[in-house]
């Protein structure tokens, strides 16, 4: 199992200042390439404080130049809200910069108050992304690509530089029902998830459907199931309880946004009160001390996640979350440690 720090810029409290966070970022970034995590993960959200990255593929090729080999995943990249004709050109650029190192997370954006603030109905979103991705799929796989769609009408084009391998960088795309995330699977996608309603039973679910496409996909494609979690390494019961509460706030700020009223005020996301009481919290998050963290773990290596994205950005002092994701690579990272056949091993 492979494990990937989200980059995921909270920021609580303008007065930090958008360029410090961006730089506790990166320095998450030099620290996980320096630890041996397979990769870190860059989120998309406009207009807002919480997950806040209005420039995913700019991040990525500053991440590129700090970093010698850790993989750069967007996760995610909102189609909707872009002319792929555009981003096709910036994704091939993107992937040059950083020397091979994209994958492309993609999807159709699932906070209403972000999309209907840029001019997108959420009734819309899934027509329209579908419609991108076969867009940006034709530019990036063709030359000389005309289009007659709904939203897409436009005559023969090309799409310069050319990509780096044909197709352009691996996709990955986001999907939390089963049934959507049977369909990437069985299409040959990457595909990112998360058990939002938060129990094993929904999970197991989710691993079960994409299991069934990847069957069904057999040895013709390449796909993946990565999963996405709060997650934090503690060093007492008193710091797991701090964490916690600070996540339980976290996602107060995050269920507002997504399928809640959208309360934003000057870009600031209000932090609305949770029903879900901590302790029951407590069993869906990766927060926890050494041998709680690999006891959770080892349940998602058993049903055959294969890459575990931890989201370790959730209001945390910038300097312990730099501890905690040195403490995770050294202390349980190894417990997952796989030779992959050339006497290297790594998480």
């Amino acid at each position: 199992m492979k494990f990937s720090i989200q980059l995921s810029a909270d920021y609580p409290d303008k007065a930090y200042g958008g360029d410090r966070v961006y730089q506790d970022m990166l320095a998450q970034a030099g620290l996980a390439d320096r630890l041996g995590f397979e990769s870190v993960t860059i989120t998309e959200h406009h207009l807002m404080n919480c997950l806040m990255m209005p420039a995913p593929l700019q991040f990525a090729v500053k991440i590129a130049a700090h970093t010698d080999q850790i993989k750069i995943i967007t996760a995610i990249t909102i189609l909707p809200i872009r002319d792929m004709r555009v981003f096709a050109g910036e994704v091939v650029v993107a992937d040059i910069f950083t020397e091979g190192r994209l994958l492309l997370g993609v999807g159709r954006g699932n906070f209403p108050y972000e999309m209907e603030s840029l001019g997108i109905p959420m009734n819309e979103t899934r027509e329209r992304f579908d419609e991108s991705l076969a867009v940006l799929r034709a530019l990036l796989n063709e030359e000389e690509v005309s289009w007659d769609g709904k939203y897409y009408k436009f005559g023969p084009i090309t799409v310069m530089p050319r990509p780096l391998n044909p197709g352009g960088p691996q996709m990955m795309m986001a999907a939390v029902n089963p049934d959507a995330i049977y369909h990437c699977a069985r299409q040959g996608y990457h595909v990112q998830t998360t058990p939002l309603p938060g129990n094993e039973a929904y999970l197991r679910d989710q691993v079960a459907a994409f299991n069934r496409g990847k069957d069904e996909l057999g040895e013709s494609g390449e796909t993946s199931l990565t999963l996405l979690r709060v997650g934090f390494m503690c060093h007492s019961e008193m710091e797991k309880r701090e964490r916690m509460q600070m996540a339980h706030s976290f996602l107060g700020r995050f269920e507002n946004v997504y399928g809640g009223p959208g309360f934003v005020d000057n870009g600031v996301v209000r932090a609305l009160p949770r029903r879900q009481p901590i302790d029951q919290l407590a069993k869906s998050l990766l927060i926890g001390m050494k041998q709680e963290m690999i006891d959770k773990l080892s349940t998602y290596d058993e049903l055959g996640v294969d890459r575990i994205i931890l989201n370790v950005n959730f209001g945390c002092d910038p300097h312990e979350t730099l501890d905690s994701i040195q403490y995770f690579a050294e202390e349980v990272m190894p417990h997952f440690a796989t030779d992959d056949g050339s006497g290297i091993v790594a998480a």
